[in-house]
Order: structure tokens, then sequence, then C-alpha cells
């Protein structure tokens, strides 16, 4: 196929040596299949901030770590050099968190390269070798249903333990790979102890599988494992052998309003830009 302006760098360059096809385009990314040598990899191309329908809401960025005060100052003052460093730091999100949740044991793509607002990475395929199909895709028995998300609950209890959140796992990320569940698209991966949203959105991530495998395994409906793991995480508790039970008895307490209002808000702006994405608003 035709080389796409953005991977042509990796070409000249020698990183890539064929594109072989488009594999998807995303809210966030295009994906090519490319051979580097004699592996076969894909090439997630990011597209620019204005282009995007998923937008760097800062109730993500919370927490995050500038690589140095010049850049953070920048960032502070929405400069054009800080607009820059805010979308390459948007995109290196990914790889870090690429490479830390890889060294925990978390089911994630190998990281390869990242160049010039292109990730190479593992492909992730299936028993035949095809390209893995998204969880969304795939029917399942309650048999399988129960034993995918009990694997996708301890890849959770992993993230979490490594110190982060998916923040937007649902069953359009996650790969159904020859040997299990993988997961993708983490440039919105959120700081477990520096965000105020982050228990929100560990929900979030858990209530997705819980729906999702409660298709399939209705008993799934009535659990609740991420208020659960985040107790366990909040009072220091939380490993890698814990034994959940997908039961939470909530204590009665304050509530924190501001954050709420925070979440909610954050949640209305999003679902805004997904409407305008479906009809074609969104630029």
């Amino acid at each position: 196929m035709k080389i796409p302006k953005r991977l042509a760098p990796l070409v000249e360059n020698g990183l890539v040596d064929e594109v072989v096809s488009q594999l998807m385009s995303g809210k966030e990314a295009q994906v090519y299949i490319v051979r580097c040598g004699d592996k076969i990899r894909c090439a997630k191309v990011y597209k620019e901030a204005n282009q995007r329908s998923f937008r760097q809401a800062s109730i993500y960025q919370e927490g995050r770590n500038m690589r140095n005060s010049r850049r953070a100052r920048a960032v502070a003052k929405h400069s054009r050099f800080g607009r820059q460093e805010q979308e390459e730091a948007w995109q290196s999100a990914e790889v870090d968190a690429l490479y830390q949740l890889a060294r925990a044991g978390v089911r994630v793509p190998e990281p390869d390269t990242f160049v010039d607002g292109v990730l190479l990475m593992e492909l992730i395929v299936d028993a035949e070798g095809y390209v893995a199909p998204r969880l969304s895709e795939v029917e399942f028995t309650v048999e399988q249903a129960l034993t995918y998300h009990q694997e996708l609950i301890q890849q959770i209890i992993k993230m979490l333990c490594a110190g982060l959140i998916h923040g937007d796992l649902s069953e359009f990320n996650i790969l159904l790979a020859a040997d299990g569940p993988v997961i993708i698209d983490l440039p919105q991966a959120v700081n477990a102890a520096g965000n105020n949203s982050a228990r929100m959105m560990l929900d979030r991530d858990v209530t997705n599988m819980r729906n999702f495998f409660g298709q399939f395994a209705p008993e799934l409906l009535k659990t609740e494992y991420g208020k659960e793991m985040w107790n366990l995480y909040e009072h220091g508790k939380l490993t890698l052998d814990s034994q959940l039970t997908g039961h939470f008895q909530a204590k009665r307490g304050r509530v924190d309003v501001k954050n709420i209002i925070k979440v909610i808000d954050a949640a209305k702006q999003e679902a805004m830009e997904k409407r305008h994405s479906k009809t074609g608003l969104n630029t």
C-alpha cells in the first residue's frame, strides 16, 4: 500500500521495511500493520489534538509529572510550546505505561520504538495467527465469560499494584489473543496515587468488565470487585495474591461533593465529544 506520510520517516530510517495494511482508525490514532525485518508489528500513529475525539481532559492528566519545571510552567501558561509539550506528554504516556505494566506482568502489547508520534509495538494475534479480535466482537459461553472476567480482574489488580489505572477500559480496548485477553489503548492511564478521580475511574473500568461479561454470565452483575479492590488498595492491603470475593459493604461517611461534581462534568464533556464524533461534527 501507499506509505502514509507519518510513517515515511520510519521507512526512510530503516525502522519499518514495509507498510502492509491499515488495521483501524480510532478516536485517537490510526493503526497500521507493518513489517520490521522478519517481524510483523503494528504502528500506532497518533492523531493531532484537533483531530481526536478523545480530548486530553484534565481529569486524566492530574497527578502526572512533567519531565522538568520549564515544561510544566509552559503547560500551565497554555503557551504554544506548552501545548506542544502537553501533546508529546499525552502520547508518551502510553509508551511509559506499556513499559511499566509489562514489567509488572500485565498482559499488554510489547512496545518496541516510539518516534515522532508513532509507536511500534507487538501485533496481537489469535490462535490462527490472524489479528486478534476485540472482546466486543466475540460471543462467550458462561464458562468462558467467568474465566476471562476473572483473568481481567487479576490484570486490573496487577495494574493497580503497579500504580496505574487504565481509565477507559472496556470491551473495545481488550484483544482476545491466543493465550487470553490483552489490554490496549493506554494514553489516558491514570496515576492511582496522584489523581483525585482514581477511585471513580477504577470502579468504572471494573464495572464495564462486569456489565460486558454479565451479558453471558448474569451472576457477575451482582459483584462489586472495583469497590472491594480500591478499599484494599486505599488501606495498603492490596497485593498480587489478594483473594477478592466480589462483595463489598460500604461504610457511611462524608461525601466529597466537589470531586463528584468534577467527575460528573468530565463525564458530560466526554459524552458530548463522543456524540459529536459519531455525527461527524467533531474535527
